[in-house]
């Protein structure tokens, strides 16, 4: 805490801490006289376990079933699955839309469908009734002919369309802010502040790997966070898929969305962010740094792994603060001060990003050191703010109670 004395001009100025491919032909099960049946589980987390050999059954298929349908063409991960692994996709998807118990799989190749499941996750957030599956691998001596693929469902068929029609009310009201026909900036914009605001992160929420968590009890953790994202966006039109990997050293959990063509990364995880004031009290506000990140920025604080290949992001044009008008490249005090001004009779946090240090350093003295933010927050007694090197940034944080009685 310091206190800041310029002409005229006495009030305190307060430093926050930021709280932050191979296929094989079809073989008839019953055909085969397995000496081995080995049975893998695989769930949302990723993490592989040993499972019990399942008892095996048959399924006939019927020919109007063994036509391939491809319902995910455009999708981002499906496109980046060579055919092989599409043709896998298709029917993992297929068999999990139809709530089947298990299905042969049109390849013995498991890094392929790993990889393909993968991919399914990743385009369809709304998947809330599986939690990944069981695979179970028959074999002639010492060749691998046949995979079997066995989603593990968390509900009943009549429980998913329960919980659907719940959700897809939920979904109705909570869209009803934005239009279809609006730019793609703002649906994106839309979605990250209404989950920002209206979902809280709760370690051990329920349901935290689905959407069900967000939704029904607007509790979840990055998982569900960037799942409904996926979803949301879909249904505005706006392509985006889930991203995994790592953040701060922690599995993580977040989303790359194409706006206008172009393609950014979003994490609404860490856009829910808050602050402290000198009284311990803590205010949450959105963090708008994570709304739409290049690949740069992203990986100040995130690692993906190498599950979908992902592009190289450089766009700019749909940034936060461009679009915005807080991102400074030159000495404007008016703009700045009128950015401030508006923040403070609206009692909410600005944040002005700079392009270079020298600015950022410049506007700090200016405004905080000197005190010429009082020329433009008429009554402000305090000054509460947050300063991010990382990002050239300065956050004003401003309330009520920084105004003079």
């Amino acid at each position: 805490m310091k206190w800041v004395k310029s002409k005229a001009k006495y009030f305190m100025v307060l430093l926050l801490c930021s709280i932050l491919s191979h296929g094989c032909a079809p073989v008839p099960l019953e055909n085969l006289l397995p000496k081995n049946q080995e049975s893998e589980s695989v769930g949302a987390d990723k993490n592989q376990q040993r499972a019990e050999v399942p008892v095996t059954d048959t399924k006939t298929l019927k020919p109007e079933e063994t036509e391939r349908k491809q319902i995910s063409v455009g999708k981002y991960a499906y496109e980046h699955l060579n055919e092989a692994g599409q043709v896998v996709y298709d029917e993992m998807l297929a068999a999990i839309l139809n709530h089947e118990e298990k299905i042969k799989l049109s390849t013995t190749d498991l890094d392929l469908m790993r990889r393909a499941y993968t991919a399914v996750c990743g385009d369809y957030g709304g998947l809330f009734w599986v939690e990944g599956y069981v695979f179970t691998r028959y074999t002639k001596g010492e060749e691998l002919v046949s995979l079997e693929f066995a989603p593990k469902y968390t509900m009943t068929e009549e429980e998913r369309k329960e919980t659907q029609s719940q959700i897809d009310n939920i979904v109705e009201t909570w869209l009803s802010g934005i239009s279809i026909n609006d730019t793609d900036y703002d649906k994106a914009k839309y979605i990250y502040e209404f989950l920002a605001l209206n979902t809280e992160y709760v370690q051990n929420a329920e349901n935290s790997q689905n959407i069900v968590s967000v939704f029904l009890k607007r509790q979840t953790v990055c998982q569900g966070y960037a799942c409904a994202v996926q979803y949301l966006l879909g249904q505005l039109g706006i392509q985006s898929v889930i991203v995994s990997g790592v953040a701060l050293g922690e599995p993580h959990a977040w989303n790359l969305i194409c706006l206008d063509g172009e393609y950014y990364y979003m994490d609404v995880t860490w856009g829910n962010n808050g602050y402290r004031n000198k009284e311990g009290k803590e205010t949450s506000f959105i963090d708008y740094n994570y709304m739409t990140m290049t690949t740069q920025e992203m990986q100040m604080g995130h690692t993906p792994n190498s599950e979908i290949d992902l592009p190289e992001c450089t766009a700019v044009r749909d940034n936060y603060y461009i679009k915005e008008g807080t991102y400074i490249e030159e000495w404007a005090p008016e703009k700045m001060g009128s950015i401030l001004s508006e923040a403070w009779d609206q009692g909410k946090v600005a944040t002005l990003r700079f392009s270079d240090d020298i600015l950022k350093k410049q506007a700090f003295q200016y405004f905080i050191e000197e005190g010429y933010i009082a020329d433009y927050c008429e009554g402000i007694s305090e000054i509460n703010y947050l300063e991010d090197n990382m990002w050239k940034e300065i956050s004003f944080c401003f309330n009520q109670k920084n105004k003079k009685q």
